[in-house]
């Protein structure tokens, strides 16, 4: 009798590089219009962020751009230059968890940039380099990042993550109704489901993110056909929240904004998945 067939390897997500450009310039141009229209007394509300008010979370925002600018602005490196200088190449669906260990050091950063200048000028500045920068930028560039080398293409993945989450901080903290760039949003979805997926690998749980994501994940029986056994369903806002610590399960659960059946369909253990 031949051997057991080994289950293919499954191929990470592709992004369209283009998609993902565009969709990052929409967000944080939505973004840009809405803080500068921020008052003094808006600007002070807390947002929930430890002690950022919303000055500190516009400039974290603007970071979230202006951090694609000081990559490009470095010297050009092969990738194994980028590795030693770096650290480990970081793909995308493992980078929500590379996130913790820098995250003090972020904390300082934006501390100390709110204090330079006012949001607006913060983003209009993000916003210019920007747009003179990554035009000229291949895709597979090396870039030397906080969290170790990553290609310019899935860094700006990782940019949408950034832009949709605190885009919804802003909202909540500030009263606002800045809207998702659709492409942003999708992807910030699908890269934190993918990331699920590498925590928990498996296929005993369907978790469902319509219209944007599904991925299979948590060890167990493997679901064939029909209607899987466990099945977890959400919004994208709400699995964006879960994702990131902003919702905690059991609170999405009473109020309703995930359904979740079958013994294996409990994600409490395995969320949030960025701290």
């Amino acid at each position: 009798m031949p051997p057991a067939a080994k289950p293919a390897k499954k191929r990470p997500r592709g992004y369209d590089p283009a998609k993902i450009r565009a969709a990052v310039s929409a967000q944080f141009g939505q973004v840009r219009e809405a803080v500068e229209a921020l008052t003094p007394e808006q600007l002070a509300l807390p947002t929930g962020l430890g002690e950022w008010t919303v000055r500190e979370l516009a400039a974290h925002l603007s970071m979230a751009v202006e951090s694609v600018n000081l990559c490009l602005e470095q010297p050009v490196r092969s990738e194994a230059a980028a590795v030693a200088e770096a650290g480990p190449v970081v793909v995308l669906a493992a980078w929500p968890f590379a996130t913790a260990r820098v995250a003090g050091a972020i904390a300082e950063n934006v501390t100390a940039l709110a204090a330079t200048a006012p949001p607006g000028e913060l983003f209009a500045r993000a916003a210019a380099r920007f747009e003179a920068l990554l035009p000229a930028a291949d895709d597979g560039r090396m870039l030397v990042t906080r969290v170790g080398a990553m290609r310019l293409a899935d860094y700006l993945v990782t940019r949408t993550v950034e832009l949709i989450a605190h885009t919804d901080d802003l909202n909540r903290a500030a009263g606002l109704s800045i809207p998702y760039d659709r492409q942003a949003l999708a992807a910030c979805t699908r890269l934190l489901a993918d990331a699920l997926a590498v925590k928990a690998p498996g296929a005993s749980t369907e978790v469902r993110v319509p219209p944007y994501a599904v991925v299979q994940c948590v060890p167990g029986p493997r679901h064939t056909r029909g209607t899987p056994p466990n099945v977890v369903e959400t919004d994208p806002l709400t699995w964006i929240r879960l994702a990131t610590g902003r919702t905690a399960w059991a609170e999405a659960l009473d109020t309703a904004r995930v359904s979740a059946s079958g013994e294996r369909a409990d994600l409490s253990g395995l969320l949030p998945l960025m701290t």
